[in-house]
């Protein structure tokens, strides 16, 4: 075990609980290890790196570990676009057309599951909002079903490392229906991936080159991007997978010679955990961290505010009543019924944030200053071609049933 502690103000034997239930996950063989790190009122206040990042080679995990975020990568993809609002050179109405025109003369499908023939002219062209909020009507392989699932899968190949270039991927996106007319319910998608490669043609350059000089050099995120170079590859943590049968294996990707063409604004990110809380100490900031500023508070303050109606929040997400708990703001889930989330988890009202699909998750409390990091490597699904969506699902490892034993451990330990 490899904790980091500052004891200003709270108590040693509250904040050694975090670790050491993350040390009986690992030593259950429940997790392979985790990183997490608890901030509060600009102090660093615990580090935890637990167990190991590579289980074959016998590395431990360490602070600066790399690690995919996934979804976590929505937010900065999200940041960046706003980013060049401010600016002036999109609005949050604009047609995506306007940079896209892939995605003129959509059609809807009648049926979500149905043929793809059976479809009928968008009532509306997609706006930039319509991307932020995923009320795009697009979709992934994983939460579809029917011939849209299998198109999607055939056509765009797998969600975080297709090979195809981005012009071309848009191209196929663009030709296939929608599931839901554009701004009717948040159906979780492709969008930011749409918004990445907009914010790429509007900015002239590739999306990894544009986050870089817009986000993380001014930052100082050094260690955040699209591809893990051979000098760094060693700090990279692997990605197990629990199968049904009770094998756990290796499901680490992306570990190519050079980097591949296609970088997902919605899911591609590698980071550490400092370079995480550098970019949510930003929003938490209002768009400042460090005395740079990049977002002006008013933007800051959309991303944070629900956008959902209340109808669209009765909607499950995965099959979960998720909005009774929150809303969703520009790229960020928002905490709208504190005691809801006292139950599940932690969190005050207004508390952000947004998880990633292997185990990744953070959240920024503004009302207690605080913010939850907490690092994982682990598939509970299989994203890879040709997997249907409704055999995705596979056994789960203890990373993801710990995160809220983490959350309630961490505001303990943070006396909150």
């Amino acid at each position: 075990m490899d904790g980091e502690t500052a004891r200003g103000g709270y108590s040693g034997e509250m904040l050694a609980e975090v670790p050491a239930l993350l040390q009986r996950v690992v030593d259950a063989g429940e997790a392979a290890g985790f990183v997490t790190l608890l901030w509060r009122d600009g102090e660093v206040v615990q580090v935890s790196a637990v167990g190991q990042r590579d289980t074959a080679a016998g590395l431990p995990m360490t602070r600066d570990t790399l690690f995919r975020i996934a979804s976590m990568t929505k937010p900065i993809t999200s940041a960046a676009a706003l980013m060049l609002m401010e600016q002036g050179k999109l609005r949050l109405d604009d047609p995506i057309t306007r940079w896209a025109p892939e995605f003129a003369d959509m059609k809807v499908l009648k049926d979500p599951a149905g043929p793809l023939e059976a479809a009928t002219p968008s009532p509306r062209d997609i706006t930039i909002e319509d991307l932020l909020t995923h009320r795009a009507g697009l979709s992934y392989t994983f939460n579809s079903d029917g011939p849209i699932a299998i198109a999607y899968d055939q056509d765009l190949g797998w969600p975080l490392a297709s090979p195809l270039t981005a012009d071309e991927w848009m191209r196929r996106l663009g030709a296939l229906p929608l599931l839901y007319p554009p701004g009717e319910r948040f159906h979780y998608s492709h969008s930011t991936d749409v918004l990445g490669f907009i914010v790429e043609r509007i900015a002239g350059r590739p999306l990894g080159e544009t986050l870089r000089t817009m986000i993380f050099d001014p930052l100082g995120m050094k260690d955040t991007g699209f591809w893990v170079e051979p000098a760094r590859r060693e700090r990279h943590a692997h990605i197990y997978r629990r199968y049904p049968d009770g094998q756990v294996r290796d499901a680490t990707y992306g570990l190519t010679p050079t980097p591949i063409p296609w970088e997902s604004g919605g899911g591609g990110l590698i980071s550490t955990v400092d370079d995480y809380l550098t970019f949510a100490r930003m929003l938490l900031g209002e768009g400042e961290a460090d005395g740079v500023r990049l977002l002006r508070p008013e933007t800051v303050k959309l991303m944070r505010t629900n956008r959902l109606t209340e109808a669209q929040r009765q909607i499950p997400f995965f099959g979960q009543p998720i909005w009774s708990l929150m809303g969703f703001g520009l790229g960020l889930s928002c905490i709208m019924n504190a005691q809801l989330a006292a139950m599940a988890g932690a969190g005050s009202e207004g508390s952000f944030g947004w998880p990633g699909a292997f185990g990744t998750w953070w959240m920024a409390d503004p009302v207690t200053n605080a913010i939850l990091i907490y690092l994982v490597q682990e598939s509970a699904t299989d994203f890879g071609p040709g997997t249907p969506a409704a055999d995705a699902a596979v056994a789960v490892l203890g990373g993801r049933t710990t995160l809220p034993l983490f959350q309630k451990a961490a505001y303990k330990a943070l006396g909150l």
